[in-house]
């Protein structure tokens, strides 16, 4: 029972976060600029090998605004929705994981993550650069965020990933 009411608790503060952070995003959110290098996709895992990083992927469409709007209302007609919820829409029509070497030099941003092992303590900071080494290590973890249902957006150039940006979900 106790064990129950901590993780009732958690949970809450969790939702409690993410609702009053969504009403947060306002002027201070950007979103990421797609170039012809950019694609965005979940992440299925990140491996070291040989010393070399990889990284394997699921390509996604990723939408947002009016965008997102309309891609919404053409696959989820009967929704009964005016447009997309929370203002984007994901697309997965294609399943098929991609592995890609990763850049010892890739940059990574990220928008929320746990840095503390405390869910109260959750918070948004934009674009926050982190090495490489520790997103795998929060990758792994997934007892206060799952770093797995967050979309990302990769740069590859030449086949390697040269920057990899956590995309904010309200």
């Amino acid at each position: 029972m106790k064990k129950s009411l901590i993780s009732i608790l958690a949970t809450a503060s969790i939702l409690f976060y993410f609702i009053s952070t969504a009403n947060a995003v306002g002027g201070d959110y950007q979103p990421v600029q797609k170039t012809a290098d950019t694609q965005t996709d979940y992440i299925e895992s990140i491996t070291h090998k040989e010393g070399k990083w990889y990284i394997t992927v699921d390509p996604i469409e990723w939408y947002e605004g009016k965008e997102a709007d309309e891609q919404f209302l053409k696959h989820e007609p009967d929704s009964g929705l005016d447009g997309a919820p929370d203002g984007y829409y994901i697309v997965n029509d294609d399943t098929t994981a991609t592995t890609y070497e990763i850049s010892p030099d890739a940059a990574v941003l990220m928008q929320l993550y746990d840095r503390t092992g405390d869910p109260a303590e959750l918070e948004t900071q934009w674009n926050e650069p982190i090495a490489l080494d520790e997103f795998a290590k929060l990758y792994a973890k997934n007892d206060v965020l799952d770093l797995a249902d967050f979309p990302y957006h990769l740069t590859v150039k030449d086949g390697v990933v040269t920057k990899i940006v956590q995309q904010f979900i309200p």
